[in-house]
């Protein structure tokens, strides 16, 4: 069986964005549908960077669910852990932009999605178990049964380094904030890399200030704590090393992939075997860049893209 340098496990679906900007959706007039959902967005940027990659999801067996496992591949990853089944259907996301900051998300997927309908016997237990990184998201916590998935899964790695989970809360997939402070509390016992903004933070060990944040999370016996803090830039911490970084200066066009793209980078920072202030900023600029971009997936920049942004302090707008 092949070695993927990442398995990325959890959400996916179709991304409906509009093409007007500044309105809302019932002003809009045209649209244009994209690969995404958090999990596949993460494998398809760590693809970009010529990363062997796999995705473990589910969709549903009508034509958006053969759209994500061909567009996955096009965009270079590996859609042989990908399971159409019949069921709810592929979810799609709509979304309106309001740069800079504001950008509603509306998740068609009730009263489930496929991805969350992932069993046991749909994980790979040896390709989780040998690959460089597996990356989960706290999402796929919030039903069963996927939630027993998450945690066969991170049974069978065995909290093997660069076991990444993504603190990617979203208040619509949970009937009870206490609730996912609960899953997520036994999830930090599988995992040795969390990642997420400060109100994630609060979620997971109940503090937003940065320091305490990640102080908390290593508490849990992670190696790498990482605490985006918005236009305050990101801190990682381990054990032995604490770095904090300041945002890079975009244009925002949307900022719903920067997080997905931010992951994307951390992941190959760290099979690359930088060290953590390279990687904070090289993921800083991946995050920028889709920022500046109105898609998730294809936004994803390459690594050449990223060293130029760095050496010239500024991103390009992809047309």
């Amino acid at each position: 069986m092949t070695t993927f340098d990442l398995v990325s496990m959890g959400r996916t679906g179709v991304d409906i964005y509009p093409l007007q900007h500044g309105v809302g959706l019932e002003e809009v007039r045209t649209f244009q549908k994209f690969l995404g959902g958090s999990a596949t967005n993460v494998a398809v940027a760590a693809a970009r960077y010529g990363r062997q990659v796999a995705l473990v999801t589910r969709t549903g067996r009508d034509p958006f669910g053969r759209y994500v496992a061909l567009e996955a591949e096009r965009l270079g990853v590996d859609p042989g852990f990908i399971v159409a089944g019949d069921g709810p259907p592929t979810p799609v996301t709509f979304c309106e932009v309001f740069p800079p900051d504001d950008f509603p998300l509306y998740f068609y997927r009730y009263p489930t999605a496929p991805d969350l309908q992932l069993t046991d016997a749909d994980v790979p237990l040896e390709a989780v178990r040998d690959a460089e990184v597996f990356w989960a998201t706290v999402t796929g916590l919030s039903q069963e049964p996927s939630r027993s998935a998450h945690v066969t899964a991170w049974q069978h790695r065995a909290r093997r380094r660069h076991t990444i989970l993504d603190l990617d809360y979203r208040p619509m997939f949970w009937a009870d904030p206490r609730e996912a402070t609960e899953q997520v509390g036994k999830a930090l016992e599988h995992v040795t890399v969390a990642v997420g903004n400060r109100e994630e933070c609060e979620v997971a060990v109940g503090e937003t200030d940065p320091q305490r944040a990640a102080d908390a999370l290593l508490d849990r016996g992670l190696e790498l704590a990482v605490v985006k803090q918005g236009p305050k830039g990101v801190l990682a911490a381990t054990a032995d090393e604490r770095v904090e970084v300041p945002p890079f200066p975009v244009e925002v066009v949307n900022g719903l992939g920067a997080g997905d793209a931010f992951g994307g980078a951390l992941v190959h920072g760290l099979l690359a075997g930088w060290g953590l202030r390279r990687i904070l900023e090289f993921a800083n600029v991946a995050g920028a860049t889709v920022a500046g971009r109105l898609e998730c997936s294809t936004a994803m920049p390459d690594e050449a893209e990223i060293e130029r942004a760095l050496a010239g302090g500024t991103t390009e707008r992809k047309q």
